[in-house]
């Protein structure tokens, strides 16, 4: 989403100043950003699943508190729970299958209609059966991601590893996460991140309503930005990359803002990755620069433009972690340390491959 951008970005010649940089910023259009990262927090998930799954339990987990009706009495919820989770929710369904002869799979699907992302709960101590594979399929055919979540694992005595390798087997989904819905075990480190995998805008929802998992759902969120412009980093034509390095840069930022439930105005968002940016100009023309070393110039142009916004991101986590208080000085040393800390990481991990 940018404007013309000025002259400085052409194929083959870099930007020459951190003046030229800061017009790029500029001539992105950040108000359409600010509103793409808003309808963000709009995401809608759906849990649902058979009867006396752990659909209820893991929906008061999440929220940290008691909403959905809970019991041990097959069929409980009868009706569709939604509460608000910020501006995101999540919509607790009834069990598909008939309990007392009332048929509740219509009244799931309902619920699933209006959601971004499936997340079907499926009771691991029960086995896997014919109708959860059924199930499993229905839910798929309605286009929309679906992440299976295998539950109860905290009821299994003895083989639990076989237990999920045969579930993941017979629903030919190797990547079920098996949970414990009335522990939280593995709902934070595997379940979230797995979510906002098959729909990156959760990572923006999750983490502006759950206080509790907003360090989890910046870390991807950055993770993601990182990987994707190692991707455009590795662009042969110098400075050719460099509007698209920066727009993805600037639209973290605005994510991670959002995800701490701060308000950024678009002067506020260029001022905060102005600053940040004017530690790393330099180290963005060294990368370009390296491209006219064929091959492993463009290998090295990635691992900057890589390393460089996961340092980025990790200086917006801090600030807005320390109530935006942080002066310009603070911003860039906090920078230069997670860039060293992050290339000695990548030594390390390049000497012990080597070795």
């Amino acid at each position: 989403m940018t404007k013309s951008l000025p002259k400085a970005v052409t194929p083959g010649r870099l930007p020459a100043t951190l003046l030229e940089i800061r017009r790029l910023f500029d001539a992105f259009d950040w108000q359409a950003m600010a509103q793409q990262v808003e309808q963000e927090t709009l995401t809608r998930v759906a849990i649902v699943g058979p009867v006396n799954s752990g659909k209820s339990t893991l929906f008061n987990t999440l929220k940290g508190r008691e909403i959905s009706p809970v019991a041990a009495v097959p069929g409980t919820t009868r009706e569709l729970h939604e509460e608000q989770w910020g501006p995101f929710t999540l919509t607790d369904t009834p069990g598909f299958g008939e309990v007392n002869g009332i048929d509740r799979a219509n009244l799931a699907l309902e619920g699933i209609r209006t959601a971004d992302v499936i997340l079907l709960v499926l009771d691991l101590m029960a086995g896997v059966r014919q109708a959860d594979y059924a199930l499993l399929q229905r839910v798929k055919a309605t286009g929309r991601p679906v992440v299976v979540a295998l539950n109860k694992i905290d009821l299994l005595e003895s083989d639990q590893d076989a237990v999920i390798a045969n579930a993941r087997d017979k629903l030919g989904e190797p990547d079920a996460i098996p949970i414990s819905a009335k522990r939280g075990t593995n709902v934070a480190h595997n379940l979230l991140p797995r979510l906002i995998d098959a729909h990156a805008a959760l990572a923006v929802a999750i983490g502006r309503a759950l206080p509790t998992y907003r360090r989890q759902a910046a870390k991807k969120l950055i993770r993601n930005a990182s990987a994707f412009n190692a991707l455009v980093g590795a662009e042969p034509i110098p400075g050719l990359d460099i509007p698209i390095l920066l727009a993805t840069q600037a639209r973290m930022v605005l994510r991670i803002a959002a995800i701490y439930g701060e308000p950024m105005s678009a002067q506020h968002a260029r001022e905060l990755i102005a600053t940040i940016v004017g530690g790393v100009a330099l180290r963005y023309l060294a990368g370009e620069g390296a491209k006219v070393i064929p091959g492993p110039g463009w290998v090295i142009a990635a691992a900057v433009a890589s390393v460089g916004t996961w340092a980025i991101g990790q200086v917006a986590v801090q600030y807005f972690e320390h109530g935006k208080k942080l002066t310009p000085e603070q911003l860039q040393g906090l920078y230069e340390r997670r860039l060293k800390e992050r290339q000695a990481k990548r030594s390390r991990r390049i000497r012990s491959q080597e070795g």
